[in-house]
């Protein structure tokens, strides 16, 4: 997911507690347990968002976590990017368990109930952009299942 514009400075919003408290606030919405920040997980983002540094593709890390991403230009936080991926709630038809009229699939991972443990990472890239990574564990949005 890509924005072109963001609202808070770098400096905020981009802490471990500012990705759980954003990423807790959706789950508590739909009654499930909050997720807690998880240093191996943070690390494997740390890691894959330092990979991105060169080019900032929006590209998945095929990894054995969740993943959302997000990527933008002038001042992107972390919040701002839990933000994009929470505002898919409007599309996501829990009776159907399906996305309806646009993406779901960022924001059923945020609230996937099986999912307990967050790590995220965000990076300025070579070419300016900032790169956003959260992952999940255990991951999420299988197929056939309800995120809660």
């Amino acid at each position: 997911m890509a924005i072109t514009m963001a609202t808070t400075p770098p400096s905020q919003q981009n802490s471990p507690q500012d990705f759980l408290d954003a990423h807790n606030r959706a789950r508590a919405e739909v009654g499930v347990q909050p997720l807690v920040w998880n240093k191996t997980v943070a690390n494997y983002a740390l890691k894959y968002a330092h990979e991105r540094y060169g080019d900032c593709n929006m590209e998945h890390s095929m990894g054995p976590y969740g993943e959302n991403l997000a990527e933008g230009w002038g001042i992107l936080s972390g919040v701002d990017a839990v933000g994009m991926w929470v505002s898919e709630k409007s599309c996501y038809d829990y009776k159907s368990n399906s996305c309806v009229g646009g993406e779901c699939l960022h924001y059923t991972q945020i609230v996937w109930r099986d999912s307990t443990r967050l790590g995220c990472a965000r990076v300025q890239c070579k070419n300016g952009w900032f790169f956003v990574i959260c992952n999940y564990d255990p991951p999420g949005n299988y197929i056939g299942q309800r995120p809660y």
